[in-house]
């Protein structure tokens, strides 16, 4: 489908067939097996909406500590490789760009939001983040380098992948809402978003 671009983020619909889109959650099966979700504080220990997990070298870490990336899932174990399907979208996407070392993982149920951030804790903020949406439908909010200011917003459905990288890179973004039962996807209903970054 046609390639659009909102405040320099680069939305590419149904990147992902419906067929790609099922293996991607059989591959995630796997790996939540190994990594399963958590749900993380934030520094002053408020519980997240979203309930995440990783695959990669690193995984991002939510707790009374702080924000940062860790080698390990919290219980000791080492993160699951990233799936080969996502590599090569990484490759199709962003040739130029170092290979991801974190796919962040976050499960939304219809109530769970992500406030407007920025994307900071890596170490090159040159190199892109790119994001895969998987079940229902999510509003997602693009804003400005600073907080304030007129925003847009896009509905993203499943199969969807957005490229942040420019001035999208550190722009502030967040998800409104979860439009629940627009997606078949998770027998389970929901929403999963996959984030690969480069994290050194």
């Amino acid at each position: 489908m046609t390639l659009l671009r909102v405040r320099d983020f680069e939305i590419h619909p149904g990147f992902f067939t419906p067929d790609a889109q099922a293996r991607l959650v059989a591959d995630l099966r796997r790996i939540l097996a190994q990594a399963p979700l958590v749900q993380p504080v934030t520094p002053r220990g408020t519980p997240m909406s979203v309930r995440m997990s990783a695959a990669g070298t690193y995984g991002w870490i939510s707790d009374r500590k702080g924000y940062r990336y860790e080698p390990v899932h919290p219980s000791g174990v080492p993160w699951p490789a990233i799936p080969d399907t996502l590599l090569a979208m990484w490759q199709s996407l962003v040739p130029d760009a170092r290979a991801p070392e974190c796919c962040l993982i976050n499960w939304y149920d219809a109530s769970a939001k992500m406030g407007m951030h920025q994307d900071r804790d890596e170490a090159d903020l040159s190199q892109p983040v790119v994001s895969v949406s998987l079940g229902d439908e999510a509003l997602f909010r693009m804003g400005n380098q600073t907080r304030g200011g007129k925003t847009e917003s896009v509905w993203l459905r499943s199969g969807d992948v957005v490229v942040m990288q420019g001035a999208a890179r550190t722009a502030y973004h967040g998800i409104d809402r979860v439009r629940a039962d627009t997606s078949t996807l998770l027998p389970k209903g929901g929403r999963i978003n996959l984030t690969l970054r480069v994290v050194t």
